[in-house]
Protein backbone atom coordinates (compact mmCIF):
# COMPACT_ATOMS: atom_id res chain seq x y z
CA UNK A 1 0.00 0.00 0.00
CA UNK A 2 2.23 2.14 1.23
CA UNK A 3 2.13 6.77 1.28
CA UNK A 4 -0.49 9.17 -0.47
CA UNK A 5 0.04 8.86 -4.28
CA UNK A 6 1.88 5.98 -4.62
CA UNK A 7 1.08 3.39 -7.08
CA UNK A 8 1.89 0.08 -7.71
CA UNK A 9 1.46 -1.57 -11.45
CA UNK A 10 1.31 -4.99 -12.20
CA UNK A 11 0.80 -6.31 -15.88
CA UNK A 12 0.59 -9.76 -17.28
CA UNK A 13 -0.36 -11.37 -21.05
CA UNK A 14 -2.62 -14.43 -21.06
CA UNK A 15 -2.89 -17.11 -23.77
CA UNK A 16 -6.73 -17.17 -23.68
CA UNK A 17 -9.25 -14.93 -24.91
CA UNK A 18 -10.04 -11.27 -23.72
CA UNK A 19 -13.87 -12.95 -22.82
CA UNK A 20 -11.88 -15.59 -20.67
CA UNK A 21 -10.06 -12.74 -18.86
CA UNK A 22 -12.84 -10.70 -17.83
CA UNK A 23 -15.01 -13.66 -16.61
CA UNK A 24 -11.98 -14.37 -14.08
CA UNK A 25 -11.84 -10.84 -12.57
CA UNK A 26 -15.61 -10.02 -13.03
CA UNK A 27 -17.80 -13.21 -12.08
CA UNK A 28 -17.61 -14.16 -8.11
CA UNK A 29 -17.28 -18.37 -9.25
CA UNK A 30 -13.95 -17.60 -10.74
CA UNK A 31 -12.79 -14.74 -8.59
CA UNK A 32 -12.78 -17.44 -5.67
CA UNK A 33 -10.67 -19.62 -7.52
CA UNK A 34 -7.63 -17.63 -7.86
CA UNK A 35 -7.94 -14.21 -5.71
CA UNK A 36 -9.41 -14.46 -2.43
CA UNK A 37 -11.52 -17.50 -1.57
CA UNK A 38 -13.73 -15.81 0.79
CA UNK A 39 -15.31 -12.83 -1.47
CA UNK A 40 -18.67 -13.17 0.10
CA UNK A 41 -20.82 -11.27 -3.57
CA UNK A 42 -19.23 -9.08 -6.06
CA UNK A 43 -21.04 -8.07 -9.20
CA UNK A 44 -19.44 -5.93 -11.90
CA UNK A 45 -22.16 -2.65 -11.18
CA UNK A 46 -20.65 0.61 -10.23
CA UNK A 47 -21.87 0.91 -6.52
CA UNK A 48 -21.77 -1.76 -5.92
CA UNK A 49 -20.09 -3.03 -2.43
CA UNK A 50 -18.53 -6.32 -0.66
CA UNK A 51 -16.76 -6.88 2.46
CA UNK A 52 -14.94 -9.73 3.33
CA UNK A 53 -12.01 -10.58 5.76
CA UNK A 54 -8.40 -12.14 5.49
CA UNK A 55 -6.57 -13.19 8.08
CA UNK A 56 -2.75 -12.67 9.01
CA UNK A 57 -0.88 -13.66 11.51
CA UNK A 58 -3.14 -12.18 14.27
CA UNK A 59 -4.75 -9.61 12.26
CA UNK A 60 -7.88 -9.87 10.40
CA UNK A 61 -8.29 -7.58 7.88
CA UNK A 62 -11.42 -6.79 6.55
CA UNK A 63 -11.45 -5.51 3.44
CA UNK A 64 -14.42 -2.51 2.26
CA UNK A 65 -14.77 -2.80 -1.66
CA UNK A 66 -16.84 -0.22 -3.75
CA UNK A 67 -16.84 -0.31 -7.13
CA UNK A 68 -16.92 3.44 -9.16
CA UNK A 69 -16.23 2.20 -12.77
CA UNK A 70 -17.16 -0.85 -14.94
CA UNK A 71 -16.90 -0.71 -18.47
CA UNK A 72 -17.64 -4.55 -19.68
CA UNK A 73 -14.40 -6.38 -20.78
CA UNK A 74 -12.69 -3.11 -20.53
CA UNK A 75 -11.78 -1.82 -16.67
CA UNK A 76 -12.78 -2.68 -13.47
CA UNK A 77 -12.14 0.00 -11.09
CA UNK A 78 -12.79 0.11 -6.82
CA UNK A 79 -12.03 1.69 -3.76
CA UNK A 80 -9.79 -0.81 -1.66
CA UNK A 81 -9.87 -0.05 2.64
CA UNK A 82 -9.42 -1.76 5.69
CA UNK A 83 -12.04 -1.47 8.41
CA UNK A 84 -10.50 -0.26 11.68
CA UNK A 85 -7.12 1.07 9.67
CA UNK A 86 -6.23 4.19 8.46
CA UNK A 87 -5.42 4.17 4.20
CA UNK A 88 -7.81 4.37 1.25
CA UNK A 89 -6.63 3.33 -2.09
CA UNK A 90 -7.68 2.38 -5.57
CA UNK A 91 -7.11 -0.52 -7.89
CA UNK A 92 -8.12 -0.47 -11.57
CA UNK A 93 -8.31 -3.71 -13.77
CA UNK A 94 -7.98 -2.67 -17.31
CA UNK A 95 -7.88 -5.54 -20.00
CA UNK A 96 -6.60 -5.42 -23.47
CA UNK A 97 -6.68 -8.04 -26.78
CA UNK A 98 -2.95 -8.57 -28.12
CA UNK A 99 -1.92 -10.94 -30.42
CA UNK A 100 -1.48 -13.47 -28.46
CA UNK A 101 -4.81 -13.86 -26.22
CA UNK A 102 -5.23 -10.54 -24.00
CA UNK A 103 -3.49 -8.70 -21.00
CA UNK A 104 -4.55 -7.45 -17.73
CA UNK A 105 -2.90 -3.97 -16.00
CA UNK A 106 -3.84 -4.02 -12.44
CA UNK A 107 -2.95 -0.46 -11.17
CA UNK A 108 -2.80 0.24 -7.13
CA UNK A 109 -2.99 3.47 -6.15
CA UNK A 110 -2.99 4.77 -2.41
CA UNK A 111 -5.20 8.10 -2.19
CA UNK A 112 -4.69 7.90 1.73
CA UNK A 113 -1.70 6.73 3.44
CA UNK A 114 -1.67 3.22 5.12
CA UNK A 115 0.13 2.46 8.43
CA UNK A 116 3.72 2.01 7.75
CA UNK A 117 4.40 0.37 10.77
CA UNK A 118 1.68 -2.38 9.71
CA UNK A 119 4.13 -5.31 7.38
CA UNK A 120 0.96 -5.83 5.13
CA UNK A 121 0.45 -2.36 4.34
CA UNK A 122 3.83 -1.50 3.01
CA UNK A 123 4.98 -1.20 -0.63
CA UNK A 124 6.99 -4.25 -1.02
CA UNK A 125 4.20 -6.36 0.42
CA UNK A 126 1.81 -5.04 -2.16
CA UNK A 127 4.04 -5.35 -4.95
CA UNK A 128 4.58 -8.94 -3.83
CA UNK A 129 0.80 -9.64 -3.21
CA UNK A 130 0.03 -8.46 -6.60
CA UNK A 131 2.59 -10.24 -8.44
CA UNK A 132 1.76 -13.20 -6.69
CA UNK A 133 -1.96 -12.90 -7.35
CA UNK A 134 -1.82 -11.71 -11.03
CA UNK A 135 1.68 -13.36 -12.33
CA UNK A 136 1.06 -16.61 -10.22
CA UNK A 137 -2.40 -17.66 -9.75
CA UNK A 138 -5.21 -16.13 -12.26
CA UNK A 139 -2.20 -16.97 -14.62
CA UNK A 140 -2.24 -20.50 -13.73
CA UNK A 141 -5.74 -20.56 -13.68
CA UNK A 142 -6.60 -19.44 -16.89
CA UNK A 143 -3.80 -21.25 -18.48
CA UNK A 144 -3.94 -24.80 -16.96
Amino acid sequence: MTEKNSRVIVEQNFAVPLSQLWKAISELDQMKQWFFENIEDFRPEVGFETQFSVKSGERNFKHLWRLSEVIHLEKLVYSWKYEGYDGESVVSFETFINEGGSSLRVSHFVTKSFDQSIPEFTRESCQQGWEYFIKDRLKAFLEN
